[in-house]
């Protein structure tokens, strides 16, 4: 398995698309009955395909990835040839940016020396959804980027 099984609640949200995948296999509805009882880890395989499948068309489309803890946001932008980070850190334990009262001082304090905001831009491996998968494990949330953005404009203009 290249990536992680959907989790159940995911599965379940998907049972009309996995019915599909199932049919361009001509695995019917008895059928696949039949083979979850008699061959457990034929389906359990089966299931991972379909998880592999749905991860690499969700991938394929990711443009902006988040990762905000109490103290530090990690924002990307995934190009066609490469991951551009703005990573902040807060250096003010009494501020949570996880809350709206933590977030709206940072926006007040963020051209202070409290806070530190660097740029990074990495290639690809091999594996770009791969790339974007290991951030997603790591606590990212794919995003439609307005936060990126903001700090685009805010820090860098129009590159």
């Amino acid at each position: 398995m290249k990536y992680r099984r959907l989790t159940k609640e995911q599965l379940e949200e998907l049972h009309r698309e996995f019915i599909n995948f199932l049919a361009t296999q001509s695995i019917t509805a008895a059928e696949w009955e039949q083979i979850k009882s008699d061959s457990p880890a034929a389906a359990e395989e089966e299931i991972d395909i379909f998880s592999d499948l749905i991860w690499e068309g969700v991938l394929r489309k990711v443009e902006y990835l988040e990762n905000i803890s109490a103290d530090q946001m990690h924002l990307f932008r995934m190009t066609d040839k490469d991951m551009k980070l703005i990573a902040i850190r807060v250096h003010n334990p009494d501020v949570d940016l996880m809350t709206t009262g933590g977030f709206e001082w940072f926006k007040k304090h963020f051209m202070t020396d409290m806070v530190d905001i660097m740029t990074a831009t990495k290639t690809y491996s091999a594996d770009r959804n791969k790339d974007k998968f290991e951030l997603i494990e790591k606590g990212a949330v794919i995003t439609k980027g307005k936060l990126y953005h903001w700090f685009e404009e805010m820090m860098m203009g129009d590159e």
